[in-house]
């Protein structure tokens, strides 16, 4: 059994959440900034589908990527360098976020209900979530969104409508909040997707340790700034 949060109701350890579903922590609660924000300082995000109450996980291993080890192949690299695009940062942050959650090809609905995109729309307007956008030809071919609390970022979706278009944006990101200090993107679940990008696996009890060590680094919320292009792009 897994606890249920009231309004005040503090997250239990991480230690006990459940094997099986993998990291499974609680549910209740509710999807307020000062709830999201204490969720993610303690490395817990939530996820759940249209009709289930709000589920809270901190899975073991956690997926994270360190800046440094960010990984692009060389045909990602002749994308960076050559493709017409244009990266924009926090522009477009409600229609990233509508991309991200419409259903995916043989997924009968989306994780990212009403509930939750007004939720992440309060902590944008608060300065804390970020969206990255590729647009190529005047239009939004895909992009990311994540929420960044001190040095690091936690990633969210990514979605795409044009080839490598979430990577491109990925990419550059990762550049960005190297540039900024960022230290930790938690990437929270292992993907093929992610993996090729240089996202590793790390135990829980180590993410948790290094996010408490960076949360509360003086980066201050508000909107970023940044437009980058293939004539920005390093290999």
């Amino acid at each position: 059994m897994i606890p249920w949060l009231e309004r005040e109701t503090p997250f239990p350890p991480l230690e006990s959440a459940l094997k099986h579903p993998n990291g499974l922590l609680a549910a209740g609660g509710d999807l307020a900034p000062k709830r999201l924000l204490e969720a993610y300082r303690q490395g817990i995000f939530p996820w759940y589908s249209e009709g289930e109450p709000i589920l809270w996980w901190s899975p073991d291993p956690r997926t994270v990527l360190f800046p440094e080890a960010l990984r692009v192949s060389r045909s990602l690299a002749k994308v960076l360098r050559n493709r017409d695009y244009e990266v924009r940062l926090d522009t477009s942050f409600r229609a990233v976020l509508e991309g991200c959650a419409a259903p995916r090809r043989g997924q009968p609905g989306t994780w990212i209900t009403a509930d939750m995109r007004a939720a992440y729309l309060r902590l944008h307007a608060l300065g804390y979530a970020h969206s990255a956008e590729t647009w190529i030809g005047g239009e939004l071919a895909g992009g990311l969104y994540g929420v960044a609390i001190g040095r690091v970022f936690f990633g969210e979706s990514m979605f795409t409508r044009v080839r490598d278009a979430s990577k491109i944006a990925f990419v550059h990101l990762v550049r960005f909040l190297a540039d900024r200090g960022f230290a930790l993107i938690d990437c929270q679940m292992h993907t093929a997707h992610l993996e090729s990008l240089g996202a590793c696996p790390i135990p829980r009890a180590a993410f948790a340790r290094r996010v408490a060590e960076l949360v509360d680094y003086g980066e201050p919320p508000g909107r970023w700034q940044g437009e980058f292009g293939p004539h920005r792009c390093r290999s």
